[in-house]
């Protein structure tokens, strides 16, 4: 089946001279070989950062040219609302020298496409469109073009222009499907292949509108909740009443005479409802007598952050310049702070839904999973088929950056479809969606910061307690989601350590844990680091009792929320500018730069926080600024925020944002500015009210009255964004950077309005009252 190819895309494929065996046993897109040992080394690095797959040095697995020029890409990296399908389309229209309107992608499917892992970690741009992978292979088709025009026309390649997909020297011309058109390349990428550089580009750097918005405004684009199969049947998930409950009976005769019901599914603790109806299976699903034990005893919720100090843990040692203690003892001050930030849900506006079709030792899944061949590799061990025999397509669900319920419910509908042999689709439920997704990790951050005489940070002391468990599934541990473990696989192992081990790797900043002003912890050497040089930076992670994952920019935010409200409390103890102060800490070109871009696109006044001679009552206004080296070297940005705070409700309204980023080269303008203005509109939601609750049993925040998202027909605040285009940097992500620094930035700017510091995500109304009465009663 074809259903995820475009008319044009088939028709460049057949023109191509492939059917898609065909082309899946001649391209290497599964089985890969690497031609030189120096693009060996690139895609080892690329694996190394557990974001991207094997990949395929074969030029066929990334780039078809059929007969009529039409040019069909193949890539492993989807688009799940951020615009990178339009984006690496303009890719390849650029480095082919070809019109926009003559290239056709192919996305995520395991049949065709280049395994390149999961989408995710703001990985998409640097893996394809700096050295490797779809930037590589559209330079190398090019050369490749070129040479063959050369061998036709007697000359030399180097004075042939190619342009429009043609290529010509003086009279002599050729178009691509003239000189390949049909045929394959029959060639490995070349990691020598000329990029074309930005300030040359003349597609990419554009506002290209994105090709998906028109089907998807009129309603024609086809989500996977959308996707119908003959014969297909529908599935429901019977959860557990309680976390750890496990299937003790199962009374099949409770649903047996209920209209439609195909089949009652039991494997392990796994139980679901096959029917010929989606409302006779979530009937039957409610009816089924299911006797569960009982389960885990909760702590309470008020507890948390207390109780994830005590528990065993595994320790990281990130930095240690060996001397913070000796440091704090000599510090004229020492400030300290902490800061607690909750776990919370990816919720989604539409559930996470799948359709499978098992028949046999063979299956094929419609799947909104950020990670095709992953879960064509886990997906395989839940059914005990080969690999090889399941084919995943790429099908966009609702918007999720993380991991929502896409691979789990993925799995729920191939276990239905196995068990009775027919396609089967599978919607969770709005409240097993909530209750068992798994959500971004729960944090209490311990800061001190010892300070000079001149108020300068001469030492900066980090330990923080995370918990977590699972997580993405990767190649091999489905039991990382709650499909997997209900039908008896273990998420991945946790295991104690402590203490923790010296340092290894001192360049190691994914996660943000140590902040932007130390000096060991940024790979972007070449722009600077921070200045402070005593430094230590500890984890202790420890076992959560509910899932956990990847959550748009996971544990980045979380670290950053407590590094940047901690600079600012800094600053304020010492009477800085906090915008001054950052800078005097900071010797990183490009994060700096970002700083000063936002500031001056806020019209900052420079002065200490908070704004002197504020009233106690009523409404008053602030300002706050964070900023972040994301991942130490994956975007830097700065955000600058406007508050108003009524002192006698405790609501918060955000009235504007101003956000300079920087993400290397901008591929897209436009795309880049969606994503920052998605990325700080759920970052106010996030900071302001979303958290997950639960009492001693199981999950209760479990829809959008228990779950607190922005509501519809909140005030939204005016956004303006400083693109800071760096042509001769590689390319940098920008799905998760500007989320990063919204709680820090609002926190801050709450400071400055009130003088209140409130140190724990979310800023309820009930936090907010509480800081101010606190702030009062010590005034």
């Amino acid at each position: 089946m074809n259903r995820q190819l475009t008319s044009d895309a088939r028709r460049a494929l057949a023109d191509a001279g492939f059917s898609r065996r065909a082309f899946l046993k001649g391209s290497g897109a599964l089985i890969v070989t690497f031609a030189s040992a120096s693009i060996a080394d690139r895609f080892s690095g690329v694996l190394a950062q557990g974001f991207n797959g094997t990949g395929s040095t074969r030029l066929d697995s990334w780039i078809a040219i059929g007969s009529d020029g039409i040019v069909t890409a193949y890539t492993g990296k989807c688009d799940f609302g951020q615009g990178l399908y339009t984006a690496q389309m303009q890719l390849v229209a650029e480095e082919l020298c070809v019109p926009f309107t003559r290239v056709r992608l192919i996305q995520c499917d395991t049949s065709m496409t280049p395994d390149q892992g999961t989408t995710s970690g703001q990985q998409s741009h640097p893996t394809n469109f700096n050295t490797t992978n779809l930037a590589l292979a559209a330079a190398t088709a090019r050369e490749t073009l070129l040479k063959l025009a050369a061998a036709r026309f007697g000359s030399s390649a180097s004075g042939l222009v190619a342009k429009d997909g043609v290529i010509s020297a003086g009279s002599n011309k050729a178009t691509y499907a003239e000189l390949v058109g049909g045929k394959k390349f029959e060639v490995s990428l070349d990691s020598n292949a000329k990029r074309r550089h930005p300030r040359e580009w003349t597609v990419l750097g554009t506002a290209v509108p994105r090709v998906d918005m028109r089907d998807m405004v009129t309603g024609r684009f086809e989500f996977v909740q959308n996707v119908k199969v003959p014969s297909m049947l529908h599935g429901t998930v019977v959860r557990p009443p309680a976390v750890g409950a496990t299937v003790m009976s199962v009374d099949e005769a409770s649903v047996r005479e209920l209209p439609g019901v195909v089949k009652v599914v039991v494997k392990q603790n796994f139980v679901g409802v096959v029917a010929q109806k989606p409302w006779q299976a979530m009937q039957a699903a409610s009816r089924l007598k299911v006797n569960w034990s009982a389960g885990a005893a909760l702590s309470p919720q008020r507890d948390a952050y207390q109780q994830i100090r005590t528990q065993p843990s595994a320790d990281t040692l990130l930095v240690d310049s060996g001397d913070v203690d000796a440091m704090l003892t000599r510090s004229a001050a020492v400030i300290k702070a902490t800061y607690q930030h909750p776990y919370q849900m990816h919720g989604s506006m539409a559930s996470s839904c799948a359709v499978a079709d098992v028949q046999g030792d063979k299956a094929t899944l419609w799947s909104a999973t950020q990670s095709a061949y992953p879960t064509r590799n886990t997906t395989a061990t839940l059914l005990g088929v080969k690999p090889e025999n399941v084919r995943v397509i790429y099908t966009r669900g609702a918007g999720c950056y993380g991991i929502n319920g896409a691979d789990t419910v993925t799995y729920d509908a191939a276990v239905l479809s196995q068990a009775v042999g027919k396609p089967v689709r599978v919607q969770l439920s709005r409240k097993d969606e909530m209750a068992w997704e798994n959500y971004g990790n729960l944090f209490a951050i311990d800061q001190r910061v010892g300070l000079d005489k001149d108020g300068t940070i001469a030492v900066w002391d980090y330990e923080a307690w995370s918990a977590a468990k699972g997580g993405r599934p990767g190649y091999n541990t489905p039991g990382n989601v709650v499909t997997g473990t209900l039908l008896g696989l273990n998420p991945a192992a946790f295991n104690a350590r402590t203490p923790a081990p010296a340092p290894t790797n001192p360049l190691n900043n994914g996660s943000n844990t140590a902040p932007s002003y130390i000096a060991g912890r940024v790979r972007d050497s070449q722009n600077g680091a921070g200045v402070v040089r005593s430094e230590r930076v500890l984890s202790h992670r420890v076992r959560s009792p509910f899932f956990t994952g990847p959550l748009r920019a996971p544990e980045r935010l979380q670290n950053t929320f407590a590094h940047e409200s901690f600079m600012d409390e800094i600053a304020a103890h010492v009477k800085a500018d906090p915008v001054a102060y950052r800078l005097k800490h900071l010797s990183h070109k490009r994060l700096s730069e970002a700083v000063r871009q936002a500031a001056k696109a806020a019209n900052w006044e420079a002065r200490p926080s908070p704004r002197p001679g504020q009233r106690v009552t009523g409404v008053v206004s602030g300002r706050g600024i964070s900023c972040v080296c994301y991942e130490g070297d994956n975007g830097y940005v700065a955000m600058v925020a406007d508050v108003d705070v009524d002192q006698d409700s405790g609501q918060v309204r955000v009235t504007r944002l101003v956000v300079a980023q920087d993400c290397g080269p901008i591929s897209n303008p436009d795309g880049m500015r969606n994503q920052i203005e998605g990325g700080a509109i759920q970052g106010m939601s996030r900071c302001l009210g979303e958290e997950v609750t639960w009492d001693s049993e199981k999950v209760t925040s479990i829809d959008w009255r228990t779950y607190h998202v922005l509501p519809l027909g909140f005030a939204i605040p005016k956004i303006e964004i400083v693109l800071i285009n760096q042509t001769d940097e590689e390319a940098c992500g920008s799905g998760e950077t500007s989320i990063t620094v919204v709680a820090a930035a609002i926190g801050n700017a709450i400071f400055d309005a009130t003088g209140a510091r409130i140190r724990t995500v979310p800023f309820t109304l009930e936090r907010v009252k509480a800081a101010l009465a606190s702030r009062s009663s010590t005034a």
